[in-house]
């Protein structure tokens, strides 16, 4: 059994793997094409910018993250009508969102360029390029819930397509607007908003090509039950607070930062890209998760159930476990190409050990929110991180403000780790009581 299960694991984790890999290729080409520009307010104007959206995009990522578990009990269960219908209402919740999105678009890059204060220069540029990301809303939501309908069908191929052409389109363009148009921030943000809408078509066309039967059938007068939208709301509010709050630690962990220097702040910037290209390749194994002990919770196969999580445990241990060796040996080499500033350099030499040692101590934490995704139990979720970020990594920084730098980062692995450890005991606590498949599978947990 173990070998079947081990290929249908690799087969959902590798292009979700190369996908995820991509995503940082775009924002350094974009570095690459502005910070060649005469000022460097263009480059900085986009990031700023670029922050804002990412923290109003990344917000609203419960979308993929809740269409994901509904359909993978969907399927499980044999009810492809169910996964269907759990998508075009979860479409639905989406467009209403994107909706608000572009209504209150002047006030929210208002308050997101208030919070992060930049210099006068900077605000004009962030708020044009952002107010024109912003017009891309519908296409990121709905393209959240598409890919999560792909996902619970245990379907990364798709995604990671819809991923990369995405940013392909978007590097080229950003090379016709920005160097060929001379459109700078703006050419920027036009390129991100049309490439956006070109992952969407390709992600309507990709689930045509898969429903279309299924679709002319389907009772669409069910699309106004109220019933079923309070359970996905209630859900998605869970996952929402769960994603505000992990965003919150990724913004602390940088304020936190820069009242120890600019040398300290450009380090951990860089380290930090390091611990998500190896969320980036963890989150794989994540998303196998997610779709195959949905489909297991579906059809009501715990020995199914628990081989998914035991062998995805496994493969993510093994692979946390290559990445920590790899920046290990890396490091000598690998911290001078990333910046020829000594003072840089010294910080990420005196803190590398850290680099090493999170992937370790993340890895469950990944794996765990996969499961959980996949079988609807978002509260569990919720409290873990809430509890992580209030409990542990607050109270362990204000602790070690004595160590500085070191102490910053000694909260944020802890942190992770208690994620990790605190999904585990509500992981044991389940499967004590045997709550894994006591409600009926199309109920939240």
């Amino acid at each position: 059994m173990k070998q079947p299960l081990d290929i249908k694991i690799w087969a959902i984790a590798w292009p979700a793997i190369l996908a995820n890999l991509s995503i940082p290729l775009l924002g350094l080409v974009d570095a690459a094409l502005l910070g060649h520009l005469d000022s460097p307010v263009f480059l900085g104007g986009v990031a700023i910018g670029g922050a804002i959206l990412s923290f109003l995009y990344w917000g609203f990522s419960f979308l993929r993250m809740g269409t994901t578990g509904e359909v993978a009990r969907a399927v499980g269960g044999g009810n492809e009508a169910g996964a269907l219908l759990s998508l075009a209402r979860a479409a639905v919740i989406a467009l209403v969102i994107a909706a608000l999105l572009l209504t209150l678009q002047t006030p929210l890059m208002n308050l997101g360029l208030a919070i992060m204060g930049p210099a006068q220069e900077l605000r004009a540029v962030a708020g044009e390029y952002g107010s024109l990301r912003l017009l891309s809303a519908p296409a990121v939501l709905l393209t959240y819930t598409i890919v999560g309908w792909f996902i619970g069908h245990q379907n990364t191929r798709w995604p990671m397509r819809i991923l990369i052409i995405t940013n392909v389109v978007n590097i080229a363009l950003d090379w016709l607007f920005i160097v060929e148009l001379g459109l700078a921030a703006r050419g920027a943000a036009i390129a991100t908003v049309i490439a956006e809408y070109v992952g969407l078509v390709v992600a309507l066309l990709a689930l045509r090509g898969r429903v279309r039967s299924e679709a002319l059938t389907l009772p669409w007068a069910a699309l106004r039950e109220f019933r079923p939208y309070m359970h996905l709301l209630r859900s998605n509010t869970h996952l929402f607070v769960r994603t505000l709050a992990l965003l919150w630690a990724f913004a602390f962990f940088t304020a936190a930062g820069e009242s120890l220097g600019t040398a300290v702040v450009a380090a951990n910037a860089v380290m930090m890209q390091f611990l998500l290209l190896a969320a980036f390749a963890l989150d794989g194994f994540a998303y196998a998760a997610e779709g195959m002990t949905g489909e297991a919770l579906g059809a009501r196969d715990r020995t199914r159930f628990r081989a998914v999580v035991h062998r995805c445990a496994f493969w993510s241990a093994l692979a946390a476990v290559v990445i920590s060796l790899l920046i290990l040996i890396a490091r000598p080499w690998l911290f001078p190409l990333l910046s020829d500033i000594e003072a840089v350099q010294m910080v990420m030499r005196a803190q590398g050990l850290w680099l090493v040692m999170l992937p370790l101590a993340a890895a469950p934490s990944y794996l765990l929110d996969g499961v959980f995704i996949g079988v609807g139990a978002t509260r569990e979720m919720m409290l873990s991180m809430v509890f992580s970020a209030l409990a542990v990594y607050l109270p362990v920084w204000y602790l070690t403000q004595d160590l500085q730098n070191n102490g910053l980062w000694l909260a944020f692995t802890l942190f992770n780790l208690s994620r990790g450890i605190t999904l585990a005991g509500a992981y044991a606590w389940f499967s004590y009581r045997h709550r894994w498949f006591s409600p009926p599978p199309d109920q939240p947990v």
